[in-house]
């Protein structure tokens, strides 16, 4: 009988570890825009942890560059009682109003791609991303060695004002540039990470300072670098003649390199993607994470070309 009752409790207990075993993790991922470039790729490394892991279940909602639905999203995976956050937010000045709630709630919020004020760190569990003033400098040192003491002068395309990328990457630009008299900014312009924007703007500036004349175009993302190629190219302008540099070497901007784009810098969307996933599941079963992880930089020439489309497949 004692034997029979404590085969009972064993199989009862093993079942009870079963279940918790089995019980699937649920991630809840909130992006800012399922339209932006980026976005897709670090989506579909997710998607590709997701499918590795049978224990996980990441759950995705499009903010479409929307912080009130970025926000009302949020607050329906707590509501969900997910077990972690992985969030790409809209802005910086979100991410303390997500955070609060994801603590009351005791749930671990994990940043990608966008870095949090240092004052909102308190708030989350791990930053994911690359250090975004490396790289603006990284672009900005190419251009230096480029132009070899040549008298150029540039412009930098901004992405969105007041983000953290648009902010240290341009910052950067100029801590190099500083340091080389020969190298003179004409403005920096703003035009929002897109493509489209990116060609208009180009085009009005190279147009405003046709008499000084615009040798470097610098921009904070390769989706504005490509309008600014289609820009240069649109007013007749030879691909020797000006010198444009991107950043994330993105599949698109790699078709373009050594065709009118001279340089980009790899932000890693795998890695970005990948580690924030990692992260989050890890800070879902309560292990310990680190509180910032950074993916590097790294610079795309032309001879690089077919080793960083290896990279994309």
């Amino acid at each position: 009988m004692k034997k029979l009752v404590l085969t009972a409790l064993f199989s009862a207990a093993m079942l009870s570890s079963t279940a918790i075993y089995a019980k699937d993790i649920v991630i809840g991922v909130q992006l800012f825009s399922f339209a932006d470039k980026f976005q897709t790729y670090l989506q579909d490394e997710i998607r590709k942890f997701d499918n590795l892991h049978s224990d996980v279940t990441f759950r995705f909602a499009d903010a479409n560059n929307d912080p009130a639905r970025l926000l009302n999203d949020t607050e329906t995976f707590i509501d969900q009682k997910v077990d972690a956050l992985l969030v790409v937010p809209t802005d910086q000045k979100i991410i303390k109003a997500i955070g609060r709630k994801a603590q009351r709630a005791g749930i671990p919020l994990i940043i990608l791609n966008r870095r949090p004020m240092p004052e909102d760190m308190q708030y989350v569990a791990s930053y994911v991303g690359s250090d975004e003033i490396e790289g603006g400098r990284i672009q900005g040192e190419f251009i230096a060695k480029a132009v070899n003491g040549k008298p150029v002068n540039s412009v930098i395309l901004m992405g969105t004002l007041g983000l953290d990328a648009t902010i240290a990457r341009t910052q950067g630009n100029k801590e190099v540039f500083a340091k080389h008299d020969n190298i003179h900014v004409l403005t920096e312009q703003e035009a929002k990470w897109d493509r489209a924007k990116g060609l208009e703007v180009a085009e009005n500036l190279l147009a405003a300072y046709k008499t000084k004349g615009v040798n470097v175009i610098v921009s904070n993302n390769d989706e504005m670098a490509i309008g600014a190629v289609l820009a240069s190219r649109k007013l007749g302008i030879k691909d020797e003649d000006i010198l444009i540099v991107g950043l994330d070497a993105t599949p698109d901007a790699l078709e373009y390199l050594g065709n009118g784009l001279d340089a980009t810098v790899y932000q890693s969307a795998v890695g970005q993607g990948a580690e924030g996933a990692r992260i989050a599941y890890s800070a879902a079963k309560g292990e310990n994470v680190p509180q910032i992880h950074y993916v590097p930089f790294e610079l795309v020439t032309p001879d690089k070309k077919a080793e960083y489309q290896a990279k994309w497949h």
